[in-house]
């Protein structure tokens, strides 16, 4: 019933975003006696922003063309070099790049965003490094004949990607970056591949607000997951994905599901956001006006994940803390964080984080007791949010460089791109 509701009222919220859009255009239009009036105009305004937000939206494009490196500007290529059911492995390269330069997978949320949520990341890692990126499927556009998908089928997508990325990095070694909730997994993966002495097992892993021990100065967002029951988040969360689309049948945590949850934790920010755009639109500041409209664009087009996923999730990351407890088992083998003895680790966290509380991904230190400690870092960004962290100005130009510079140390080619980014710099 309830994404059969959700889709009765996307139906009416986009015929009523398509009558805004016809109603913005009229009353702005000065060959009416509305347009040429003050107040016509100013209805127009508040009507496009309605018909902005109720707007139906897809899966976006990365749409990266070109990137300008130290003045220059060179064409990017983007291909897909993996194609699997539940994701995809894309790769961006520009022309600018030396032979020598770093591959980097960066592991996207899948917390229903798509990974185009992380275009600024790719495009600023993708200056220095050959970047690939996880490009999640949307769960209900997986048919059920593909099976199932949850963590342990995560960690062995991440371990195939790193393979692939390892083989086709001429010997120079793969780096990791994984962007809030994907840190559990990418370090359970890595602490695999180290015991296993993988040939392609990550030279660093960055890990971004990631939640890998959230009893460290636990959220909101913490407090709900641990409060409420498995049956509760089974009960109230889990919707079946209705007849109109490919993967019918499949239980799903619905993406709209996510967005509302997150929409409702800061309404009176996101209501201000509105208002501002309004504002900007009134006062002719289009500029102002796009930003806004681009974020809003990007996030709040929302997809499914699948619910074995979802629950698995809150259970063994946010209720039980599996990882950090040294109880969590992939494929029945439980994964020992003592075993990643040679994966440089980065803990990146936000100082205004209202999602991942300041602790909860340099945990990830503390639970790695036999890496050397040349081997770790912790960076606290000082007046940066959760979305802070891998987007916007203060990642360009804060902390992204850190980033660069660990690559650049714990690299196969650590001296060389060493020297090459300090003289740029």
């Amino acid at each position: 019933m309830l994404y059969k509701a959700y889709e009765m009222q996307r139906s009416l919220l986009n015929f009523s975003s398509a009558w805004a859009s016809i109603g913005a255009e009229m009353l702005s239009d000065e060959r009416f006696p509305p347009g040429y009036f003050g107040w016509g105009k100013t209805s127009a305004k508040a009507l496009e922003v309605f018909a902005h937000a109720a707007a139906p939206r897809g899966k976006p494009l990365f749409g990266i063309r070109t990137i300008e490196v130290d003045g220059q500007r060179h064409a990017v290529t983007e291909a897909g070099v993996i194609h699997k059911p539940f994701g995809d492995l894309r790769r961006f390269t520009h022309t600018g790049l030396p032979a020598d330069a770093p591959s980097l997978l960066i592991v996207a949320p899948m917390s229903g965003h798509y990974a185009t949520l992380l275009r600024g990341t790719v495009e600023r890692m993708l200056e220095r490094c050959v970047v690939y990126i996880t490009d999640w499927a949307d769960a209900k556009l997986v048919p059920l004949e593909a099976g199932r998908f949850d963590l342990d089928e995560y960690i062995d997508y991440l371990i195939e990607y790193l393979d692939h990325i390892g083989q086709h990095s001429n010997g120079l070694g793969t780096h990791m970056m994984a962007v809030c909730q994907p840190s559990v997994p990418a370090l359970a993966a890595t602490a695999l591949m180290n015991a296993a002495k993988h040939p392609s097992r990550p030279a660093t892993l960055t890990m971004m607000g990631g939640p890998i021990d959230t009893r460290e100065a636990p959220t909101e967002v913490n407090d709900m997951a641990r409060e409420r029951s498995h049956v509760w988040f089974k009960r109230n969360m889990i919707a079946t994905v209705p007849m109109t689309y490919p993967g019918a049948g499949r239980q799903v945590y619905p993406g709209f599901v996510q967005l509302f949850s997150f929409m409702s934790m800061n309404l009176g920010s996101h209501i201000e956001s509105h208002y501002g755009m309004f504002k900007h639109l009134v006062a002719g500041d289009g500029d102002g006006a796009d930003a806004t409209k681009a974020f809003y664009e990007e996030y709040r087009a929302v997809c499914d994940m699948t619910a074995e996923f979802y629950l698995q999730t809150v259970d063994v990351v946010f209720q039980t803390h599996a990882l950090p407890r040294g109880e969590f088992f992939h494929r029945g083998v439980k994964v020992d964080l003592g075993k990643i003895t040679d994966t440089a680790l980065l803990c990146i966290e936000g100082e205004r984080d209202d999602i991942s509380g300041i602790g909860q991904t340099r945990a990830a230190l503390k639970v790695t007791p036999n890496l050397p400690e040349a081997k770790k870092r912790y960076l606290l960004a000082g007046e940066v949010g959760h979305y802070g962290i891998f987007n916007g100005s203060k990642w360009r130009q804060r902390i992204a460089p850190v980033v660069e510079d660990w690559i650049a140390e714990h690299g196969a080619a650590g001296a060389r791109t060493s020297a090459r980014l300090k003289a740029v710099n």
